[in-house]
């Protein structure tokens, strides 16, 4: 059953945290636009900008351990946006899809068609090492998923639910069963937790990763690149939801 109260102060937190998203792509755009920062301040609106992001986490993590299943299935996005999701937030792969297409991009916007072969070479890199994560992520949740089906697990839930049905809950043997159900429980909740949170730790790395390897300016265009896609698809989702509901 899923915790209201963990849903909705999450839901309270996220929209005042995309609302200073949205405020932090402006500062992005105006800086990458006006380039009248120096490095100094380049880098401090880059690291108040991280700040920010690490923020989203700090809050997450802490509501998971009271309600971990609110994350898999998050009522805060459109249906559009859990498309795109990949344990409970983006894969980090699709960063680097994102860092090629700025590379390319032509017309008036963040851009990054200045990086060196370096930095290039060093970005390539990450992304296998990156690769190699998700992997392991995925591997964690297939885990996760088997003691699920397990069919000693499905034996109790179904000894759980006959007593149930029965009006014999308050017997020893009821309650020995619900005692190891919930004790089964428990260890998934656990393990979902532990992936959640190991998929959040392979997109902070994915993060710094490719902000460390770029320059103050670079990074100000990765980021309001990055903003600009995240509220496009949170705006173009939320469209569609109106539109699904009213039909």
């Amino acid at each position: 059953m899923r915790n209201q109260v963990v849903e909705e102060k999450f839901v309270e937190f996220y929209e005042k945290w995309m609302t200073q998203l949205d405020d932090n792509l402006q500062l992005l755009l105006r800086a990458s636009r006006e380039q009248s920062l120096n490095e100094a301040e380049q880098q401090d609106l880059v690291a108040r900008i991280t700040t920010h992001i690490k923020e989203y986490y700090t809050v997450k993590w802490a509501l998971a351990r009271e309600d971990v299943l609110v994350f898999y299935n998050p009522v805060w996005i459109s249906t559009l946006e859990s498309g795109y999701y990949w344990y409970t937030g983006w894969k980090p792969s699709s960063v680097f899809r994102l860092v090629e297409s700025i590379k390319k991009k032509r017309e008036v916007g963040p851009r990054l068609d200045d990086l060196t072969e370096l930095q290039a070479k060093k970005i390539e890199e990450l992304r296998l090492r990156i690769r190699l994560e998700e992997e392991k992520v995925d591997r964690d949740m297939e885990r996760q998923q088997v003691m699920l089906a397990d069919r000693k697990m499905m034996e109790l839930s179904r000894l759980a639910a006959r007593f149930r049905r029965e009006g014999d809950s308050t017997s020893a043997g009821s309650k020995h069963v619900d005692g190891l159900v919930g004790i089964a429980l428990k260890g998934l909740m656990n393990g979902l937790e532990k992936v959640m949170k190991t998929a959040d730790c392979v997109r902070l790395k994915t993060m710094k990763g490719i902000l460390d390897n770029l320059n103050s300016k670079q990074s100000i265009e990765f980021l309001a690149a990055n903003f600009m896609l995240q509220l496009q698809l949170r705006q173009c989702g939320k469209k569609r939801d109106a539109i699904a509901k009213r039909a």
